[in-house]
């Protein structure tokens, strides 16, 4: 496919940036053109991400040594991720766009260490957040995450398909735009695979979902933050960071690509709904991580249950939780904040 290369359906177009990455746009409505061309003068992509593995604690490491040159916190009228206009040409070559999804320019994954990762842009409005957008807008980006789950999770090179979204310099995003990413991994990444092995330990002795059972726990005790028919927001019971929801369906659903359009627009609904609370924590905008657990692209799908995770690291107005050492290095999370009082603020607002 030449580099300007155009294939459309519905409201889904897949064009070629000018290095040879893909770029993806979702749109609310179909028949938008989305076929400008990117103008700049790239050299070809050639991601170069390493995959090693620790061998004492048994886990992988990913080395990117060319991320040490992405883009961090450009100036004003320089964001890579608005529309290009006129002389002043970004990752995105239309003049607009509801969401869009592309190949990172500096990514952790590709190359050497197989897989894949993509920058997923929410709005066009630099200004904007995940929280604000319209109910049309959160169906689209709903519909670009379980597209790109399933598109990615069908590669032979990946395994589990990790959608996420670091919101605030405080907790190291380089863009301030509204943005979240997606990681496609070769393997299935160390926290997603703890749990996996903790519902597959269930089952076998239960011979039942553990999720489902943690949110009917939930759901009739004092951690509920929000819920609707078909899902529910909870304070995790040991909560690792000072704010803490997870947002589960009731049933047991694998992963995104799973849900039914209307009931994947209800979780949507909620998830916005968490993030808002999110927002009116504290005077100033509240640093966030987001991140959504999925069934493998291929092994232990049967134990998989479908949930978002949201936390903080913003313990006060004007203080930060930093991770010490026996955190970081023993793995003993310490909570400064009590899940039950965490839930009930929440709540309220």
């Amino acid at each position: 496919m030449s580099a300007h290369a155009v294939t459309a359906s519905a409201a889904r177009t897949s064009v070629r940036l000018a290095d040879g990455r893909e770029i993806i746009y979702f749109d609310d409505v179909p028949g938008l053109d989305r076929s400008a061309p990117d103008r700049r003068d790239l050299p070809p992509y050639e991601p170069a991400a390493e995959l090693r593995y620790d061998v004492l604690q048994g886990e992988e490491v990913l080395v990117a040594a060319h991320r040490q040159n992405r883009t961090y916190q450009p100036a004003p009228g320089e964001c890579p991720l608005c529309p290009s206009h006129g002389d002043r040409l970004s990752e995105i070559p239309a003049d607009d766009y509801h969401v869009v999804s592309f190949e990172n320019r500096f990514p952790s994954l590709g190359g050497p260490a197989g897989g894949r990762c993509e920058v997923l842009c929410f709005t066009s409005d630099h200004d904007g957040s995940f929280a604000t957008l319209p109910p049309e807008r959160l169906a689209t980006v709903g519909r670009a995450w379980a597209d790109r789950t399933a598109d990615l999770g069908a590669r032979a090179d990946v395994e589990y398909v990790f959608v996420f979204e670091n919101r605030g310099a405080a907790i190291g995003a380089t863009l301030p735009h509204p943005h979240g990413q997606i990681y496609a991994f070769p393997y299935v990444p160390p926290v997603p695979r703890r749990m996996l092995a903790a519902a597959e330990r269930f089952r076998a002795e239960q011979g039942r979902c553990l999720m489902c059972d943690v949110v009917a726990r939930e759901a009739a005790g004092p951690r509920v933050v929000a819920e609707t028919d078909g899902f529910l927001a909870y304070v995790p019971e040991a909560a690792r960071w000072p704010y803490e929801v997870y947002v589960a369906p009731r049933a047991c659903v694998p992963d995104l690509p799973a849900l039914e359009a209307a009931r994947r627009d209800e979780l949507m609904g909620l998830y916005a709904d968490v993030l808002r609370r999110f927002d009116a924590l504290y005077e100033h905008t509240t640093p966030y991580m987001a991140c959504w657990y999925q069934a493998p692209a291929r092994a232990s799908r049967d134990a998989a249950h479908l949930c978002a995770r949201i936390y903080t690291p913003q313990r006060t107005a004007d203080k930060l939780k930093f991770l010490a050492t026996s955190e970081t290095g023993g793995g003993a999370y310490i909570n400064d904040v009590l899940p039950e009082t965490a839930a009930a603020r929440l709540r309220e607002l």
